[in-house]
């Protein structure tokens, strides 16, 4: 089973890109913090190289920037290709599935609503004395009798 979730920064901003059959693509690297510390006492982070691709890849591109945190869940997969320099190169990516955007770098993590254009902390709010039942039908009433256990 080839599976993997992360979850941290955008270390800088996607790079959309479109093949020649017109297929959005966008390469972007997050920083994951390890868990546990150095012997300084800080948490060093690995950097890891993921890769998106269509619909995804332009939500990626159109709302994430450097410092945006996001969940990444996909698999691993590695390629190689001949470098300019005749060299043959190895990269290990992750493909990305599925993007969750998690927040933005400042740690405020409303997001804007395009057709709205409201954000999250504005949502209306319901009066919870209310009862959101209430146009449902009769009261149901059950005697211990009727429970199976």
């Amino acid at each position: 089973m080839n599976k993997v979730i992360l979850i941290g920064r955008l270390t800088r901003d996607p790079e959309l890109r479109m093949t020649q059959s017109g297929i959005a693509s966008t390469n972007f690297s997050i920083a994951v913090q390890r868990n546990y510390t150095n012997q300084n006492g800080e948490r060093d982070a690995d950097f890891i190289n993921c890769v998106a691709w269509r619909r995804q890849a332009e939500n990626i591109s159109k709302y994430c920037s450097k410092g945006s945190q996001v969940a990444v869940e996909g698999r691993i997969q590695t390629r190689s290709y001949d470098a300019e320099d005749g060299n043959k190169r190895y990269v290990t990516e992750v493909i990305a599935d599925n993007v969750t955007f998690l927040g933005s770098k400042n740690g405020n993590t409303t997001i804007q609503d395009e057709s709205q254009n409201m954000n999250q902390n504005e949502l209306p709010q319901t009066d919870i004395s209310d009862d959101p039942f209430k146009d449902f039908g009769e009261e149901v009433v059950l005697s211990d009798d009727d429970l199976p256990f």
